[in-house]
């Protein structure tokens, strides 16, 4: 299938249905724990939305199906997350609206959770917003990157220029239009994990989009290999050090589900 995929995911809880508008690998982004090969910069080109709509409805079918002999699965999500930024879909609302129409069809009670992950740099975009908007009446929800609170942190893990009061900015404004989680890798770099400084920036942005918006943090570790050239570099954390950091980010009174 080109645009959709199934796969076990740890912080979905089950099987998830990822919806990939990126099938040419491109991203505004470079994060250094990045899972895809031959990663570019730029953006996805229009989607076949029919063939979307074929291969989800099939996707679904399947998994409800005795497919492979296991039984049926308990489908978790149909997530917007592929091998690129999402949101940066010319008809990002339109194939959010056309996965709406499947569930509404496929799923009328509703038991799918509809889920965009994103590193929320278009959220601002009002072709996006409508495409929140969708996610929202859905009664869906975001999970937005945030994986440090500085420039130099951003820089360093995701490979772009960006101002943290920018960052926070667009996480709020989020969190005003739908159901915001945020969403953080943790890993050690050179043999150096995340330390009081990048914690301390990392919560500063958090309070600056408004604690009180967010449903909470997912906080994760590196699971799969990265693609990236720091991959050598990269190191998991322990359950305890990332539990450490859960601890800290808890203290503000926020939620935070760990995947280690």
């Amino acid at each position: 299938m080109k645009y959709v995929y199934a796969v076990e995911s740890r912080r979905a809880g089950g099987v998830s249905i990822g919806v990939n508008l990126n099938p040419n690998n491109a991203c505004n982004w470079r994060c250094i724990y990045c899972q895809v090969s031959g990663l570019t910069r730029g953006a996805p080109p229009d989607p076949d939305l029919e063939q979307l709509e074929r291969e989800l409805r099939s996707m679904i079918a399947i998994a409800a199906s005795d497919a492979g002999g296991i039984g049926p699965r308990h489908i978790e999500d149909v997530a917007f997350s592929g091998n690129g930024e999402s949101s940066l879909s010319p008809r990002f609302g339109d194939a959010v609206q056309c996965v709406r129409r499947v569930l509404r069809e496929m799923d009328p009670c509703g038991a799918i959770r509809l889920r965009l992950i994103t590193n929320g740099s278009q959220i601002l975009h009002p072709q996006v917003q409508i495409g929140l908007h969708s996610i929202e009446e859905h009664a869906g929800e975001v999970w937005f990157k945030v994986d440090g609170g500085s420039r130099e942190a951003i820089a360093r893990i995701n490979d772009v220029n960006l101002d943290p009061q920018g960052v926070a900015h667009r996480l709020g404004r989020c969190a005003e239009l739908v159901s915001t989680w945020v969403q953080t890798c943790v890993f050690s770099l050179d043999g150096q994990g995340p330390d009081e400084t990048w914690l301390n920036d990392y919560l500063s942005l958090l309070r600056d989009a408004g604690t009180d918006r967010l449903k909470g943090v997912l906080l994760y570790g590196i699971a799969r290999p990265s693609m990236q050239p720091e991959a050598t570099r990269l190191a998991r954390l322990s359950t305890e050090e990332i539990e450490s950091i859960a601890a800290s980010i808890r203290e503000t009174g926020l939620t935070v589900k760990v995947s280690p």
